[in-house]
């Protein structure tokens, strides 16, 4: 038996998959997967491709917004300086961050912007209200979104949200998707 097959099993297990479950999303019997995996069956190479093929989808689908996010959010308010926004920033080693009003998500701000108002403003933009130079606001996802969507927003997005009923749950960077190939 080779190596890659005896990893079956363990993706399996890892997945929280049963072999009957595993056997209907490939498309074979259950005492197959399990022949497989004791090692009593030498299966072609193109089944073993398959049940590759469907356990990486699976753990795609497993990989959810609430598995990879950061909480608590850090957030600034409209009515703070741009200082503060930078302190906050470089305090807790973070690149960007929602801008709220009253609890609500209306703004961000991101290293990249904190760049360009200096570039026009000098040292005098620390005294800039955020509500005056924030970006728009990041997408948002519910926790139960998937790493493929995340990843997509993304490519577009220096971060996504995470909130239910409008309550900021959590925030995923292009960092955070990296990590998930750890899982």
């Amino acid at each position: 038996m080779f190596p890659e097959i005896e990893m079956i099993k363990i993706k399996r297990k890892r997945l929280g998959l049963t072999q009957k479950k595993l056997a209907e999303l490939v498309g074979v019997s259950q005492p197959l997967i399990a022949r497989i995996e004791s090692g009593d069956f030498d299966p072609k190479l193109s089944l073993v491709r398959r049940i590759f093929e469907v356990l990486e989808e699976v753990e795609g689908k497993a990989i959810n917004a609430e598995k990879i996010m950061n909480s608590p959010v850090k957030v600034v308010e409209t009515t703070a300086r741009l200082r503060e926004a930078v302190e906050i920033m470089m305090k807790h080693g973070i690149s960007q961050m929602p801008v709220v009003k009253k609890s609500k998500v209306v703004g961000s701000i991101t290293e990249s912007g904190v760049v360009k108002i200096m570039l026009e403003k000098g040292v005098a933009a620390g005294k800039i209200r955020v509500e005056e130079c924030m970006e728009a606001p990041f997408p948002t996802v519910s926790k139960d979104e998937c790493l493929d969507t995340i990843s997509k927003l993304l490519l577009s997005s220096p971060a996504v949200l995470v909130s239910e009923r409008s309550k900021l749950l959590g925030i995923i960077t292009k960092h955070d998707v990296m990590k998930a190939i750890r899982f």
